[in-house]
């Protein structure tokens, strides 16, 4: 029985890796070396199950719990009795914060791919021509639009496309690792988003550092709260990808490959749609 009660937290942190809790741990614990808001006890737990590589139901709440936390401030707690908010809360305060278009009757999930489409669409702004184009390709888009206009047109692809709200997640979710914990997040990180997208995936990182300035994000709730939110859109949009296999050697095909690892067959554009 999960202990964990949140509808939006609940059965994602259960059936969640170890690899993918052990990100939210080291960002909750800043690697583990603390927070000014983090009970040392809180910190050697979760920093000891992602050194362990193992997250009892009791971690996986702890993670639930503190995350919550952080997304209130510091009198809504008081008044909560420390419980903190609801994830929900959490999400569109920072998609809100970080001036993502989203609305009151979207899902959890669609909130948060609504916030790495503004993330990701600020940072193209950052990109060389060539840099813009090679992501484009990956995620399979042509030309995005500057201003409100192509960041509706993004977010609405996003929302309507499983493959593409994977891409876009698992892209910003390795960048967002990269640029604060100097690591990719998750294992063969360059596979799971496609193959040249690991060549521009740093530049991403660095877009999203010079970002966390320009919206604020040095607090230290939003420094938790916004990378916690964007490995949490990764998980829950991981078992959208739909299982591909090479029609040449009937070889699992990661979603985003363009290439079987196996036999080197190409991809047809048809599956990567």
């Amino acid at each position: 029985m999960s202990l964990i009660n949140d509808p939006d937290l609940k059965q994602l942190l259960a059936d969640a890796s170890a690899e993918d809790l052990g990100v939210l741990a080291d960002f909750i614990t800043d690697k583990g070396e603390g927070r000014l808001s983090l009970s040392n006890e809180v910190r050697k737990r979760l920093h000891s199950a992602r050194e362990q590589g193992v997250f009892s139901a009791n971690a996986r709440a702890l993670i639930a719990e503190e995350l919550t936390r952080f997304g209130g401030n510091s009198v809504m707690n008081l008044l909560r009795g420390g419980e903190g908010v609801p994830y929900r809360e959490v999400v569109t305060d920072v998609a809100s914060h970080l001036g993502a278009l989203h609305k009151n009757d979207m899902s959890t999930g669609a909130v948060e791919l609504a916030m790495l489409a503004k993330l990701l669409h600020d940072s193209l702004e950052k990109m060389t021509p060539k840099q813009l184009k090679e992501a484009l390709d990956e995620l399979g888009l042509g030309e995005i639009g500057a201003g409100e206009v192509g960041l509706a047109a993004f977010t609405a692809a996003v929302l309507t496309s499983e493959l593409l709200g994977y891409r876009l997640a698992a892209m910003m979710a390795s960048a967002s690792a990269t640029a604060i914990l100097g690591r990719a997040g998750f294992a063969a990180g360059a596979t799971l988003i496609g193959g040249r997208a690991a060549a521009f995936v740093p530049v991403i990182g660095w877009a999203i550092t010079g970002i966390w300035a320009i919206y604020d994000l040095s607090s230290p709730a939003y420094r938790v709260t916004v990378p916690c939110v964007i490995q949490l859109a990764y998980m829950r949009n991981k078992p959208a990808v739909p299982v591909l296999e090479c029609a040449k050697c009937a070889a699992p095909l990661d979603a985003t490959a363009r290439f079987c690892s196996q036999c080197g067959t190409a991809v047809p554009r048809l599956l990567l749609k």
